[in-house]
């Protein structure tokens, strides 16, 4: 179950004008800070995602499933949909937290998320790429625009 604060995060993103993509980043943040925490593990980098972004669907964020995703996954996001405002069951809302808790909590240490990101990447054309910075510099403001500058300067000179 998401935090009020992290609800009031994701409304203020749309309101903001952010895409869904970002507002369902404030559901996935706070599972890996649970992960992280030791409140519960999670097999994968992947499945910690997945998991934020069931929540943020539940919690009301008009997120479509990826083009590449399998008919499965399809069906679990148009689920998740449907059930916004629904109370989750107590019995297995219990259940799933139990099998949680035997899951490992490295799987989103800061190399697990990293290499996870770079094949996600990978995955991805230059163009789309370029075109989701593209995008992600209309809705920043200048302070995080000069911010993220900075840190590809950085980035850059690293690599160098």
């Amino acid at each position: 179950m998401p935090t009020q604060r992290v609800i009031q995060r994701a409304r203020r993103d749309r309101r903001e004008g952010k895409s869904p993509s970002t507002q369902a980043g404030e559901f996935v943040r706070e599972q890996i800070d649970r992960i992280r925490a030791g409140k519960h593990g999670a097999r994968s980098a992947k499945q910690a995602i997945a998991i934020g972004l069931s929540e943020a669907r539940r919690a009301g964020v008009k997120l479509p499933p990826s083009k590449h995703a399998s008919a499965q996954t399809r069906r679990k996001a148009k689920q998740d949909s449907a059930a916004v405002g629904r109370k989750p069951s107590r019995k297995r809302s219990q259940a799933t937290l139990k099998a949680l808790r035997r899951e490992s909590t490295t799987t989103v240490s800061r190399r697990a998320l990293s290499k996870q990101t770079k094949t996600a990447a990978k995955k991805r054309s230059a163009s789309e790429r370029s075109a989701a910075a593209r995008k992600a510099v209309r809705t920043k403001g200048p302070a995080a625009r000069s911010a993220a500058a900075r840190k590809a300067a950085r980035t850059r000179a690293r690599k160098a």
